[in-house]
């Protein structure tokens, strides 16, 4: 796939994994449509970017996937890939989890995700091509104590992710899941202990580690479909 002009929604661009995957895919000449919650960021890393445009807000507001396939037409003219991205964590023991923390996960894990989904692949049918990530976790493939409501939500983005292969076999849309072991984000900050030191993973992958898994998903030829990819630190057990 020649991706050069080619034009990507990425959520959770903010920082880490979507952070990582934009500086990326800019080096091959990809234009973007940023989304994340922190506007000032999104703005540092469209500086840093050849070409973008920046929508910020709550992935969980109704209406935003449309808005940013909008911004994606309107500023581009196209939009080929999406890389659905955004996500957030909350685990814990029974007594001390908070349901409300979980409700919001899942609105952000499992709702926002299927909506940007559909309107993607909605788009990606009028068009005749297109391409969508949606980021899983190993944790969409196995379960851990005190984690199941985060799997959970990660084994809904497997389901939905190979339902929709299935169902776009034959077309000139991709579809793949990227499942990722630890990498070190900012999505364990608030942690009091973090996940590379309880579990003993000296070395935890980088974002700029699955951005390479993104790139060489979709730079496949356009016969060559791949799926899902597990990316794992050499440590990790797990």
């Amino acid at each position: 796939m020649d991706l050069r002009d080619k034009v990507a929604i990425i959520t959770g661009a903010s920082s880490g994994i979507g952070r990582a995957v934009a500086l990326n895919l800019n080096e091959i000449g990809v234009k973007f449509v940023l989304a994340g919650r922190r506007e000032d960021r999104l703005m540092e890393i469209k500086g840093e970017l050849t070409h973008a445009a920046v929508l910020p807000g709550d992935i969980c507001q109704e209406g935003m996937s449309q808005n940013l396939l909008k911004v994606a037409l309107d500023t581009f003219g196209r939009c080929d890939i999406v890389f659905n991205n955004a996500g957030v964590i909350t685990v814990g023991r029974i007594d001390d989890i908070d349901i409300k923390e979980i409700a919001y996960m899942v609105r952000v894990n499992v709702e926002a995700a299927f909506r940007m989904a559909y309107v993607a692949v909605k788009h990606f049918k009028s068009t005749g091509s297109g391409y969508l990530l949606n980021t899983s976790s190993v944790l969409g493939t196995k379960v851990r104590p005190t984690a199941g409501a985060y799997a959970g939500t990660k084994f809904a983005i497997e389901a939905l992710t190979e339902a929709l292969r299935l169902e776009l076999a034959k077309t000139n849309i991709g579809v793949a899941a990227i499942e990722p072991g630890l990498v070190k984000t900012e999505l364990h900050r608030d942690w009091k202990v973090q996940p590379d030191k309880g579990m003993n993973i000296p070395r935890p992958l980088q974002p700029e580690d699955i951005a390479r898994v993104v790139r060489f998903i979709l730079e496949q030829p356009d016969h060559v479909r791949l799926p899902r990819i597990l990316a794992v630190p050499a440590d990790q057990e797990l």
